[in-house]
C-alpha cells in the first residue's frame, strides 16, 4: 500500500504541504482515496467536517453546506497574563522521567514493529463493561480505551512499580466557555490523561482502568483547557510518550459514510499503522470498533490474545 499515498521526502514540519490527497484507481472499477492533513491546522473532527464538506459539494454540487466553517482561531489565544493553574501531566518534564520509563520509550522505538487489528463487536464491548464489577455506567470508548491500556501493559510485562500513561483526545469545544463556534475549523482537543502504576492497573478487574479513563475524561474543563493554552505559550512543550499508550479515535466522525456520489466506502482506516494506537469505524456497524496499533514483534501475538475478550 506504499504506493497509495505520494511519500514527501521533506522531513521538516514546516515544509510538508497541509494537505495532500492522491487518487487511486482500481481495475475493478473502485477507488482508493488517500488524504494527509497537517495536524497543526486541524484535528480530527475538523477532518471530518472538511471531508464531509468536500462530499456534499461533490455529489450535491447545487446545495449549500450543512455545517459552514469558522476559522476564528483567536477564540482559543493564551490569556494576558499567562495563567498556569491547572497540574498538566500529561506534559511532565522529561528530566522527571523515572529511568525504567526511557528504557521502554527506548524498547518500543528501537525493536521491529508489527502491526495488530482487532474488532470488537457491540456485543463483546457490552462484555467489557459487565467485567467491571460492581457495575460502572460508562461509555463503550471508556471500557475499551482501559482494556487496550491494560492489555498492553500486561503483554509488555512492565514492571508493577512503573508509572504508565493513557493519553486520549478529549473534544473541548462544548467543554469551553462560551462554547467554540459551531463549525469551528482547527484543533479544539486536548490530551486526556489517565496515570497509575502498572500494579493497580492490571492487578486489579477492569473497573479500576476505567474509572481512571472516566476521571481524566471528567477533569477536562473551561479553566483546565486555558491553563493549557497558556502553558503551551510559555514553554512549548510536547506530551509525555516515554511511559505512555496514546489512543485516537476516528470512529464517531462519520467518516465512514462518506459518499462522493459514487456510494459510500466498503473500508476507512489508516493508511500504515503506528505505534499510537488507533480506534477505527467498522463499516456497517456504528457501535464496532477496530483497534490498530504496532507493537513490538515479541510481544504482539501476546498483545492480540490478551485483547480479544
Amino acid at each position: 500500500m506504499a504506493e497509495a499515498l505520494y511519500r514527501l521526502d521533506s522531513q521538516n514540519f514546516i515544509s510538508i504541504p497541509p494537505l495532500v490527497i492522491q487518487v487511486t484507481h482500481l481495475r475493478c472499477g473502485g477507488m482508493i482515496l488517500c488524504t494527509a492533513l497537517s495536524h497543526s491546522l486541524i484535528d480530527g473532527i475538523g477532518t471530518a467536517q472538511f471531508l464531509q464538506a468536500w462530499a456534499h459539494i461533490t455529489s450535491k454540487p447545487n446545495s449549500s453546506l450543512p455545517i459552514h466553517p469558522f476559522h476564528g482561531r483567536n477564540v482559543l489565544k493564551p490569556r494576558i497574563p499567562l495563567q498556569i493553574t491547572s497540574a498538566h501531566s500529561e506534559f511532565t518534564s522529561p528530566a522527571l522521567q523515572q529511568p525504567a520509563s526511557s528504557l521502554l520509550d527506548q524498547f518500543l522505538r528501537c525493536e521491529e514493529l508489527v502491526p495488530v487489528s482487532v474488532t470488537f463487536t457491540p456485543s463483546q464491548i457490552l462484555q467489557l463493561k459487565k467485567l467491571c464489577i460492581p457495575s460502572l455506567k460508562c461509555t463503550s470508548f471508556e471500557a475499551l480505551a482501559a482494556h487496550v491500556w491494560r492489555s498492553w501493559a500486561v503483554a509488555l510485562d512492565l514492571p508493577f512499580s512503573l508509572r504508565v500513561k493513557l493519553l486520549f483526545s478529549v473534544n473541548a469545544r462544548s467543554r469551553l466557555k462560551p462554547e467554540l463556534p459551531k463549525g469551528f475549523y482547527g484543533n479544539g482537543f486536548v490530551l486526556g490523561c489517565a496515570e497509575s502504576t502498572v500494579e493497580e492497573l492490571v492487578g486489579s478487574n477492569e473497573r479500576r482502568g476505567v474509572e481512571l479513563v472516566m476521571e481524566a475524561k471528567e477533569s477536562v474543563s473551561d479553566e483546565r483547557v486555558r491553563s493549557l493554552i497558556d502553558l503551551i505559550e510559555e514553554k512549548r512543550g510536547s506530551p509525555d510518550l516515554s511511559a505512555s499508550l496514546v489512543i485516537s479515535q476516528w470512529s464517531k466522525l462519520g467518516l465512514e459514510e462518506l459518499d462522493f456520489g459514487e456510494g459510500r466506502p466498503l473500508h476507512m482506516g489508516s493508511l500504515a499503522s503506528e505505534i499510537y494506537c488507533l480506534f477505527l469505524p467498522v463499516v456497517g456497524d456504528f457501535n464496532a470498533f477496530t483497534v490498530l496499533m504496532s507493537v513490538p514483534e515479541k510481544v504482539a501475538e501476546k498483545f492480540e490474545q490478551y485483547l480479544k475478550v
